[in-house]
């Protein structure tokens, strides 16, 4: 079975309320390294053997059709889970 990964992250000129919090969270903690924190979501879609550009092509149509809110949100990647695992 193969996996082909979706990121979608909301565009930059939309408010992120998760991101803020996360963004506060992170000194209280001692993380003061990290200026700034954007949420966004990821979608894992299960194909049939190994991930090809059929697959992966389908993908980014499902990204823009169902997955993202193109008014908010821009499709940041989409690609092979293994191409991902071998990084």
């Amino acid at each position: 079975m193969g996996h082909v990964v979706v990121d979608v992250m909301l565009k930059s000129e939309i408010l992120d309320p998760q991101g803020q919090a996360v963004a506060g969270a992170l000194p209280r903690l001692g993380f003061e390294q990290f200026t700034d924190v954007r949420q966004g979501k990821r979608f894992v879609l299960e194909v049939e053997g190994d991930v090809t550009e059929a697959h992966l092509a389908a993908a980014r149509d499902a990204a823009d059709k169902l997955l993202s809110n193109p008014v908010i949100e821009d499709v940041i990647s989409v690609h092979d889970l293994a191409a991902e695992d071998a990084r």
